[in-house]
């Protein structure tokens, strides 16, 4: 083998061993790539959907419970007044109508004030409750149709100051909550009444 010759195997073997250190080089490159992928799969959440779903959901609930307490916040009743000259002043709720304390037979309910309404009304249970017993059968004409119930004289109502111990009360009636009675003209028609655009006044004769 001439000089020339030996010149050339140096340089082939050098190039081989050039290429294989290249080779080794780009085989442990992927090996390193390929496990460092496969750990940030098994680490990495399923989806950035799935994990943000739960905290939109309580965020969300939140928002409806802080919106339910200031719409019953704002709907509620203002407190009746009683001045010093002994007048009830019951201010206009946000839905139009007018409600107030009071009791039936010494049984606290909220009453719906109705100048329109012929008699104080209670639904059955409310009756049992306050002793509301007997009276005379009848059928009530309302807006949903007839309904069988009874009228009950001698019970004793009490607003605020008034207090009115022979009225006639319409058993049968329900306003949707038996705490709550219709007070009508069986009670009212006992005072004067000032109805103004904001509040009503009921003053002693």
């Amino acid at each position: 083998m001439g000089v020339e010759d030996r010149d050339w195997f140096r340089d082939a073997q050098r190039e081989r061993d050039k290429q294989r250190q290249l080779n080794d080089t780009r085989h442990k490159f992927r090996s390193f790539s390929n496990n460092n992928l496969r750990s940030q799969a098994t680490s990495e959440p399923s989806s950035p959907r799935q994990t943000g779903l739960i905290p939109m959901l309580l965020f969300w609930f939140a928002v409806m419970g802080l919106v339910y307490g200031l719409m019953t916040v704002y709907l509620k009743p203002k407190q009746s007044q009683v001045l010093a000259n002994g007048d009830l002043v019951i201010p206009r709720a946000q839905d139009g109508h007018f409600y107030s304390p009071g009791s039936i037979n010494g049984r606290e309910v909220m009453f719906l004030v109705d100048t329109g309404a012929s008699l104080v009304s209670v639904s059955e249970p409310l009756a049992q409750a306050a002793g509301v017993n007997g009276g005379v059968p009848t059928t009530f004409h309302t807006a949903n149709g007839e309904r069988p119930g009874r009228v009950v004289d001698g019970v004793t109502v009490v607003l605020g100051p008034l207090r009115v111990s022979n009225v006639k009360v319409g058993v049968g009636l329900s306003l949707g909550d038996d705490k709550q009675a219709l007070l009508g003209q069986s009670f009212l028609s006992k005072f004067d009444i000032s109805l103004g655009q904001k509040q009503m006044v009921l003053r002693a004769r």
